[in-house]
């Protein structure tokens, strides 16, 4: 019973930063059709800001819950200097190319700002541990855990929401979905597509920093950071169905408690679980678990 606890625990802290990246991955795809590869260099890059504003943070002798704001605060900056800009001046080019020339050219964005990440930040490791201390100890069972740990679940927990709610029962989530369903009825009817996309993409953006900005804290942020974090991503979008935020919540907890699994039971098949649970999923469902059936146009 207390290992299937551990498990569970550990699957669900490690699920709740993964749905949000993996959040703004398919928010990203399902507007703007771009599986983003560069996803990962704005997690690493969240990251890099939000250690950095915690330590000036705590330079300046501010009280420690401030390290939160500052948090927030380095996701918020990093999504509105890079959203708008790599979606006017690089992506907009390219809306409606194939497939792959778009994952060659998030690739290359990926590749410049990884590089210009450790142009900025160097490639010594960066620490932010101040706000990991700030909630406590929490017991479940006879288990202790952080209580950083619940509260990125619960902030897991409010960007699906948040984010669900938006798309769903405000006036601009309603013309976002209009343009996710049928982009040249949506532009027939006045949608301004370019205002869309740039939206689209500067929320994914800030998705993927905010997870890098409030994981800093738990991890050493240094360079490869974004790497890894792609990889997991795509495998959460996979699971759950790509442009599905229903599917991410469930890819990311099915890749979190796979992850856990082994962890405990296989340690040496950690990163072979990942795939093994995504080959199990696309066996049967190979357009992933809520992928609706595509509308044939003629």
């Amino acid at each position: 019973m207390d290992l299937f606890l551990t498990i569970l625990a550990d699957g669900l802290i490690y699920a709740s930063w993964l749905f949000i990246v993996a959040l703004g991955l398919t928010l990203v795809f399902g507007v703007l059709k771009i599986v983003n590869i560069a996803h990962g260099a704005f997690y690493a890059i969240g990251a890099y800001a939000g250690a950095s504003l915690v330590g000036l943070a705590v330079w300046l002798g501010l009280p420690k819950p401030l390290t939160l704001v500052a948090m927030l605060v380095a996701a918020a900056a990093v999504a509105v200097a890079l959203g708008p800009l790599l979606e006017r001046t690089v992506l907009r080019f390219f809306h409606g190319r194939d497939e792959v020339v778009l994952l060659v050219v998030t690739y290359a964005l990926f590749l410049i700002l990884d590089d210009a990440t450790k142009l900025v930040w160097g490639a010594g490791a960066y620490y932010a541990s101040e706000p990991y201390g700030l909630f406590g100890d929490i017991a479940i069972g006879p288990l202790f855990y952080v209580g950083y740990d619940a509260f990125l679940i619960v902030l897991a927990l409010a960007c699906g929401l948040a984010v669900w709610f938006a798309l769903n029962h405000t006036a601009v989530g309603k013309i976002v979905l209009a343009v996710i369903f049928d982009k040249e009825i949506s532009q027939s009817m006045g949608v301004r597509i370019g205002r869309v996309h740039v939206t689209a993409f500067t929320l994914g953006v800030f998705l993927a920093a905010l997870g890098g900005a409030f994981t800093a804290p738990m991890i050493s942020v240094q360079p490869g950071l974004g790497v890894g974090v792609i990889i997991l991503s795509f495998a959460v979008v996979v699971i759950g169905g790509l442009g599905s935020i229903e599917g991410a919540a469930i890819g990311a907890i099915i890749v979190g408690l796979a992850r856990a699994g082994a962890v405990h039971l296989a340690p040496s098949a950690e990163l072979f679980s990942i795939y093994l649970a995504m080959t199990c999923v696309l066996l049967f469902r190979p357009e992933g678990l809520f992928q609706a059936a595509a509308v044939r146009k003629i």
